[in-house]
This record gives C-alpha cells, sequence and structure tokens, in this order.
C-alpha cells in the first residue's frame, strides 16, 4: 500500500503546497504544478530534519514521516513481500502459467502441487468456468489459509473484479487485500469468513 500526505514543497523554482503519493514505482505530488518522480531520480531520497529530499526538492512530512517515507522508497517491498509469502510456507499454484512468479515463488517457499493444507495458494481464474472451480478450491486451505486468484486487469480483464469477489464469496469467502501482481495482472486475496 502506498502512502500520502499533505504537505508544503520547497522545489528550485519555488514553493507550493499539494498531495505527495508514493505509489511505487512513482513519487507524485500534485500541487499547482504535478511533478512526478521515478527511476534515477529516486535514487537520492533521504531524510533530512523534517523533510524529505528528492534531488532539489524537499517535501516537509516531519521528521518521523519523512525517515519512514525515506525507508519505504529506498527499500520498496517486493511482489511475495505483497503477497506475504513468508519462507517455508505451504504453498501452491493452480491454473496460472507465469513461470517468472514461479521461478520468483521458489526462491522462497516451494510451490507444491498438491491440493491439501495450503498456508496459500494462487489460483489463476479468467473465464466464468474458472470462477465456478472456486469452490473446489477451498478444502485445499489450511485452517487460516488464504487464496489469492489472479485474473487479468485493465482492457484485457475477461473477468472482472466484482465477478471475481461474487463468485468467492458465493463459497463463504471473503475478501480482505488487492494486490498489482504483474504489469498484466492484478491478484484478489480471499480467506474463509470466520464465526
Amino acid at each position: 500500500m502506498g502512502k500520502e500526505a499533505l504537505v508544503n514543497a520547497r522545489f528550485p523554482d519555488g514553493d507550493d503546497d499539494g498531495k505527495l503519493q508514493w505509489e511505487q514505482p512513482k513519487l507524485i505530488f500534485r500541487g499547482a504544478a504535478r511533478r512526478v518522480f521515478e527511476g534515477d531520480a529516486l535514487k537520492s531520497v533521504r531524510a533530512e530534519g523534517g523533510d524529505l529530499v528528492v534531488g532539489e526538492a524537499r517535501f516537509e512530512l516531519g521528521e518521523a514521516q519523512a525517515a519512514k517515507w525515506a525507508e519505504a522508497i529506498n527499500n520498496p517491498p517486493s511482489r511475495l513481500d505483497k503477497l506475504g509469502v513468508k519462507p517455508g510456507q505451504r504453498v501452491g499454484v493452480h491454473n496460472l502459467a507465469d513461470h517468472e512468479f514461479i521461478d520468483e515463488l521458489s526462491t522462497r517457499a516451494a510451490p507444491t502441487s498438491e491440493l491439501a493444507d495450503l498456508e496459500i495458494l494462487f489460483y489463476g481464474a479468467d473465464d466464468a468456468d474458472e470462477l465456478t472451480a472456486i469452490g473446489g478450491l477451498i478444502p485445499a486451505l489450511a485452517e487460516g489459509g488464504a487464496l489469492w486468484i489472479v485474473s487479468r486487469k485493465g482492457k484485457a480483464a475477461t473477468v472482472k473484479d466484482v465477478e471475481v469477489m461474487a463468485a468467492a464469496r458465493a463459497h463463504g469467502l471473503v475478501d480482505n487485500k488487492v494486490c498489482g501482481f504483474s504489469d498484466a495482472h492484478t491478484a484478489l486475496r480471499f480467506t474463509r469468513r470466520r464465526g
């Protein structure tokens, strides 16, 4: 999740008040002028006193917040961190042919093809038939396990987020997180309803 704050900003061409947002991989300032910092422009980010310093720009955040923002920008969470994958977890991948993701996942938790007692299950669903299979996947989850449903996003989407949520809710699951999975895919996390 990103960060957002109302700030006073100082630039070489003058001061401005506006909204500062960190949405990895961009730092965006919206004031009288919109300014976007990304890539090499973020390599020199640091906290100095109560300011977040980005090149020649300074954003007043207060000492504690400036340090937190600098840390978040300099050490952004990886995709596996965002998805909640911890070393040694029992993780499964089903109907998701993303070899880059599977290789990345293998560096932290070796995925299993056995659909039983999973702490996390990543499931690819891009049509109505794949959504109907959700009910059959729930028994594969361990107590407290999570089901991430991965589907195409944007104009390439063949199922909408609301359809994914409705299909999962019909089986007693609750959605509790969304994550940008890749440039082309989004992921929604579901767990069993408590109580």
